[in-house]
């Protein structure tokens, strides 16, 4: 059962940090999801509840009201000080995404990041083309916002999966009050990029949909600049949200994303629960890929 928490770690007792800690506490290096702008920590409960059937340990949060990056990895980093996590692995969504590799980078003199998952993810703000609107969403009333965030959910004829999902997501986001919904808007559409020689040794696994979302076939191919050893985990289809409606393959591409740790000290998973059969499929890969690598 996921162990539901609200945390501050900062001064200010307006920061309150809600997440879910679910899995094996044993695990020191858990996976972490990081949500869009319209998410709370619940739009990954289909993943909550496969992994950690698997025996891995997952934190899925939800952010205080943080206006600008570097607050924003400061209090990170203060919560998983919190929790006494060293290390951790990061799946981002969208703007989860981003704030995982400006995580990344921040602490890349004393990394915390051992591997990251970027789902529909960009690595520039200035894709929106809303730098100049960034300062003023603070000012916005709520329901003007809501519309700015709905405006990127696709639109036109869906299969249920895909409907139920944004019906969720729309959910989450009448959840949220002005001030979370505006100092997230600000946070993906404040002028800042991410630099990559600074995470270049991060183990990386790109994921993104062939069909509608809100990302433009240019951010997709910056990433896959940005990160030209990456792997790569498409879907064909799944729009904005693929945790919700293609969680049976997004669940697979993280297993396959933390095979690579399994036996290490980074394991996510709880020992026990890897059946030799699991190591000997991973043998027989990272020899596959190291002959390609050879060759």
């Amino acid at each position: 059962v996921p162990l539901s928490f609200q945390i501050i770690v900062d001064d200010d007792d307006s920061k309150v940090w809600s997440l879910y800690d679910a899995g094996p506490r044993s695990i020191r290096c858990p996976l972490i999801f990081l949500p869009p702008v319209s998410g709370t920590a619940d739009v990954f409960f289909q993943q909550i509840l496969a992994l950690t059937g698997w025996g891995y340990r997952v934190i899925a949060l939800q952010y205080p009201v943080y206006w600008d990056h570097l607050e924003f990895c400061d209090g990170f980093r203060k919560l998983l000080d919190h929790l006494q996590l060293d290390k951790v692995h990061l799946f981002g969504a969208s703007l989860g995404g981003f704030l995982a590799q400006k995580f990344a980078e921040y602490t890349h003199k004393s990394p915390r990041v051992q591997s990251l998952i970027l789902c529909n993810s960009f690595s520039d703000t200035s894709i929106f083309n809303q730098t100049w609107t960034a300062n003023s969403f603070w000012l916005m009333p709520a329901f003007m916002l809501k519309k700015i965030v709905l405006g990127n959910f696709a639109s036109g004829p869906l299969d249920p999966e895909m409907a139920d999902g944004i019906d969720f997501m729309v959910d989450r986001l009448e959840s949220l009050g002005q001030s979370e919904l505006a100092s997230r808007l600000t946070l993906n559409c404040q002028n800042s990029y991410v630099e990559p020689h600074k995470i270049r040794d991060i183990p990386v696994t790109i994921m993104d949909v062939f069909d509608q979302s809100a990302l433009s076939t240019e951010a997709k191919e910056e990433m896959y600049k940005l990160y030209p050893n990456a792997r790569r985990a498409h879907l064909k289809t799944g729009g904005n949200f693929p945790y919700l409606c293609r969680s049976a393959e997004v669940n697979l591409y993280i297993q396959i994303h933390l095979l690579q740790f399994h036996g290490t000290r980074y394991a996510a998973i709880d020992p026990s629960m890897v059946s030799a059969e699991e190591l000997e499929v991973q043998k027989i890969s990272l020899h596959a890929s190291h002959e390609q690598e050879e060759q």
